[in-house]
């Protein structure tokens, strides 16, 4: 029984209650009528300012109630959202706009230069907040990805704006109790807290992570289902034993965890803490050609594998495209069931995809003879910091603007908290300044980069980073880095962020 994304506030508004309170962040709570009344006028005010059906509407907002009343409204014009950083400086936000040339912007700074925009507290005064029955978005969402060419890329899904509340994802139920600590702009979040609210349940959002106060909102609002990063469970395991266990968690039903790899010791942690039948790990790519998720109960058995594809496929090929036999490493390729391009499309890319129709997202490993799935490693040139994506190439385009830096690579370096540092090598011209240069690089990519892909650290040097080729071996520089790290060299100018 698939219903329209569009109706859903008002589907539950009739069954839990006008009145029931959907949307909790901080103090703020929404109710299902208040946001089924509120996502009406929001879409008024949209087609107002020239929305159709069909347009993708940018979305520049904090975690916040007024999300979630944007996103539905946007499905109420029949168009699709496509969700941003509220704080992409300039640069980004214009390269990521010009890709997806969307109707209009509601917030995101003042400076993206948007032709069309609404404010982020943009009134409704004036405008009818009845129901609206309008067509069904051809696309649910869009998500934006920096590439690895060092330019973004937009990465719209296939399924349309509809769904079947009686067919929960991910583990949950009717009426799923859900604590939301990540940010909206990332993929993860935005299906997940989605996906909460279509199954009628109360979705917990937090502003900003903090490792005690997700405990306090489990334990408050007796939470059942939870989505974090690695780097999240290694903040909350950082805490005191008694500040860690003073909370009742005990309404947790479900702990997944995606986006990153995850250190086993501290999976092994979490599965002795809340028992490995509440812990869930999930992988795959927002493309969704494939994915995998492996249970707490069946990873103790398997420690360190990620799972087996269950819809669509997956293989593992070596540098000629040759599958290669169970247990051996090369690269990843998965391929949908119902075949290439029916999950997604690009904007601004093209798929890695082979003649028969198998894509690869970069990752690479191994599959047992059980179709069991082991990475060795994700996204080689990607570096994951804190769960998020960072690109060498998109951080490299920006250093490289730099008059005084001939060439550059970034590498991502271990980090115990983030998983991952940026770390930037960089050629500097003869007769620049390095240390007044170095000074300067937060101040000049201000414009250029989101502070999360700012290197924490710098390296200078006045030989080629690159061949003549223009190729830079990553590699081969990050090993090589992590061993001085190892031996107690430094080579390593922090900066500040």
């Amino acid at each position: 029984m698939y219903i329209p994304m569009a109706d859903v506030p008002r589907w539950y508004a009739e069954r839990n209650g006008a009145e029931t309170v959907a949307i909790v962040h901080g103090d703020d709570e929404l109710s299902w009528g208040a946001l089924e009344r509120n996502a009406n006028a929001r879409a008024r005010v949209m087609m107002a300012k020239g929305v159709k059906a069909g347009d993708f509407v940018a979305v520049g907002l904090p975690n916040s109630n007024s999300f979630y009343e944007t996103t539905f409204a946007i499905w109420k014009c029949g168009a699709t959202p496509c969700s941003l950083s509220y704080r992409l400086p300039r640069g980004e936000a214009s390269a990521i706009l010009e890709l997806l040339r969307p109707s209009l912007v509601v917030g995101g700074e003042d400076d993206w230069n948007a032709p069309n925009r609404l404010p982020a507290d943009f009134s409704t005064q004036g405008f009818a907040d009845e129901p609206i029955d309008g067509p069904i978005a051809r696309y649910w969402k869009a998500m934006t990805s920096g590439g690895s060419t060092g330019r973004p890329k937009v990465i719209v899904d296939h399924q349309p704006a509809c769904v079947d509340p009686k067919v929960p994802p991910l583990v949950m139920h009717e009426g799923v109790r859900l604590l939301n600590p990540g940010p909206l702009y990332h993929n993860a979040p935005f299906i997940i807290t989605h996906s909460s609210l279509f199954e009628g349940g109360l979705l917990v959002g937090m502003k900003k992570f903090d490792a005690a106060q997700a405990l306090r909102l489990v334990e408050r609002f007796r939470l059942e289902w939870v989505n974090f990063v690695p780097t999240m469970m290694s903040r909350i395991w950082a805490l005191p034993k008694e500040e860690r266990e003073k909370y009742d968690v005990a309404s947790l039903r479900v702990v997944f965890h995606m986006a990153a790899p995850m250190p086993m010791w501290l999976k092994e942690a979490w599965i002795d803490w809340l028992g490995a039948e509440r812990i869930y790990e999930l992988y795959g790519g927002t493309e969704r050609q494939a994915s995998t998720i492996i249970p707490g109960v069946e990873w103790v058995k398997r420690k360190g594998s990620v799972g087996r594809v269950e819809i669509g496929a997956a293989k593992v090929v070596d540098d000629e495209g040759r599958e290669l036999p169970p247990g051996e490493t090369g690269e990843i390729y998965l391929k949908s069931a119902e075949g290439p391009g029916t999950t997604y499309h690009y904007l601004g890319a093209e798929p890695k995809r082979d003649t028969d129709g198998w894509e690869s997202l970069g990752d690479v490993g191994r599959i047992d003879e059980d179709g069991y799935i082991w990475l060795a490693d994700r996204r080689t040139d990607m570096i994951l910091r804190g769960g998020a994506n960072v690109y060498p190439a998109e951080v490299e385009a920006a250093l490289i603007a730099h008059p005084d830096i001939a060439s550059c690579a970034v590498v991502g370096l271990p980090h115990p908290d983030l998983g991952s540092s940026i770390h930037a090598v960089l050629q500097v011209r003869d007769g620049a300044d390095a240390d007044a240069l170095v000074a300067g690089l937060p101040k000049f990519l201000g414009d250029l980069l989101s502070r999360p892909k700012h290197p924490e650290s710098y390296e200078v040097t006045t030989e080629p980073v690159r061949d003549d080729a223009g190729k830079v071996r990553r590699t081969m520089l990050r090993d090589e880095r992590v061993r001085w790290l190892q031996e107690g060299r430094d080579f390593r100018v922090m900066a500040g962020r």
